[in-house]
């Protein structure tokens, strides 16, 4: 039976905490691992495997978005004046909240909290909306890579209060140039024409096959995005207002429910988190189901309406690890790995902790209502399980077969720390002052129209259902004929409710 490793770092110079973060792709910093190194000197021991794993992926750039919540020293050019101005922004992250907390809008009922902006609809409904980049999973596995975009999106919809119905997947896809010659490509590089095709079809076959209309979008082509694509996917969703907050208690149950966990998606946040490299195992991407998710999604909307669970989150990246960890940050956790659906055996416990397998949800559940639960779940044909509880110690303590595979405080977990300074730089850019003359319109007009970022992308639309639930009112394509491209797609998602 797989145990714990303890790894040696109280005793490890510079060089050796740098090894054990490069060799455990962590993507940590020499200050966050003697961060780790002073935590583990204080309690007197060396962390385990899991325990640095769980770190790693709490601390990372994806979960912990540590660049949005650095300072930024601003350096600004402009034509005004000949000097560069600079100015300290608290960070970007405060940028973005000030300006809606300034506003105060009365109908913004969840932000900058959950896992999915949530606002009023009419008097009974609100509506979500979240999106994210799926970047370097799609450049390593374009299918896989975008079709488990936009199911973790959906999931966050799912995730968001105690659960929202999805009801519109949007994305936006950025690519090289389609012509770029394959042979002035980097070695390990995709063709972004191979790119372009994978992640359309990972996107259009994950949406159409969860009956959610892929509705709204965009697809731009640019030398900028040959190295580094983006895969920016999208989900709304809406749910009754009494949906909204989630409350976790100690003595709840924690129950994982959808799918099974196995190897693929470990180390996914801290890839996420680094530089793009050819060396990178493709374990990292994880591999969807969405008739899974479809099933998972059937069984929390009836859940939810029964109240079954008090709160809910989305296994995303760093999977158990995160979801849990989450959940019980305010007040704590025992965890019980061995009771975790595998789809293999010998997992080692930290690849359990950490696997991003998808479809999978974790809830808060009152143990009077497990039966209720289990017998919706099982009607349903959704695999559950009870992995532990929540507990009031503010630390997570995590077995395998009895033996204590790892234990932090949850505290020192999520307590903020001193973040690098960021440094930007902007200069205005001059305009031509010459207009080149004899110019032939018809000509530019022409070759305007065959750009790829203006051509027609119905070639793509097409391809994604954009009718199903029938609440698709103002189509992505309009006109007589039906092939007018629409300047927006209205979704009226409440029956009999001329709101949308």
């Amino acid at each position: 039976m797989a145990r714990a490793e303890i790894i040696e770092i109280c005793t490890g110079d510079d060089e050796k905490l740098l090894e054990i973060s490069k060799k455990g792709l962590l993507s940590l910093t020499l200050d966050e691992m003697k961060r780790i190194q002073k935590y583990f000197l204080k309690i007197g021991r060396n962390p385990t495997d899991l325990e640095l794993e769980m770190i790693a992926q709490t601390w990372s750039e994806h979960c912990f978005h540590k660049l949005f919540k650095s300072k930024i020293e601003f350096t600004e050019v402009n034509g005004q004046t000949a000097k560069p101005v600079t100015h300290i922004i608290p960070s970007m992250f405060s940028m973005i909240r000030q300006v809606t907390e300034n506003l105060k809008k009365d109908w913004c009922v969840s932000v900058f909290k959950d896992n999915a902006g949530i606002i009023k609809f009419d008097d009974t409904n609100c509506v979500c909306f979240k999106v994210e980049t799926h970047n370097h999973p799609s450049a390593l596995e374009p299918y896989g890579g975008a079709g488990t975009g936009i199911g973790g999106v959906i999931r966050d919809i799912l995730g968001a209060g105690l659960g929202a119905k999805p009801i519109l997947n949007t994305d936006v896809f950025c690519f090289g140039p389609l012509d770029f010659p394959h042979e002035n490509l980097d070695p390990g590089i995709f063709h972004p024409k191979r790119l372009f095709k994978g992640v359309v079809s990972g996107v259009r076959d994950y949406g159409n096959r969860m009956g959610i209309p892929t509705a709204n979008g965009a697809i731009l082509f640019d030398p900028g995005y040959l190295y580094n694509i983006l895969v920016y996917c999208g989900t709304v969703g809406i749910m009754s207002q009494w949906a909204v907050e989630k409350k976790v208690e100690p003595g709840h149950l924690i129950v994982v429910i959808g799918g099974k966990t196995g190897r693929d998606g470990i180390h996914g946040a801290t890839f996420s988190s680094a530089s793009l490299e050819k060396d990178i195992p493709t374990s990292v991407v994880q591999i969807g189901n969405p008739i899974i998710e479809k099933k998972v999604l059937d069984a929390l909307m009836i859940a939810r309406d029964r109240k079954l669970y008090s709160a809910i989150t989305d296994c995303g990246a760093g999977g158990l690890s995160s979801a849990v960890g989450e959940l019980a940050q305010h007040c704590g956790a025992e965890v019980h790995l061995e009771n975790v659906p595998l789809k293999y055996r010998d997992l080692k416990p930290w690849e359990i902790w950490v696997s991003e397998s998808q479809e999978r949800m974790v809830l808060a559940v009152p143990s009077e209502k497990f039966e209720q639960l289990k017998k919706v779940l099982e009607d349903e044909d959704v695999e559950y399980a009870c992995i532990g509880k929540f507990t009031s110690t503010k630390k997570i303590k995590i077995y395998h077969q009895n033996d204590i595979v790892g234990e932090l405080d949850l505290r020192w977990l999520f307590q903020k720390a001193e973040l690098p300074v960021q440094k930007a730089y902007y200069e205005e850019r001059k305009m031509a002052d010459i207009i080149p003359e004899n110019i032939n319109v018809e000509e530019v007009l022409l070759q305007l129209l065959a750009d790829p970022v203006i051509a027609s992308k119905e070639i793509v639309v097409r391809q994604y259902d954009h009718e199903v639930q029938s609440h698709t009112i103002v189509k992505p394509f309009s006109g007589i004929d039906g092939k007018g491209p629409s300047d927006a797609v209205v979704i009226a998602p409440v029956y009999g409710s001329y709101r949308g």
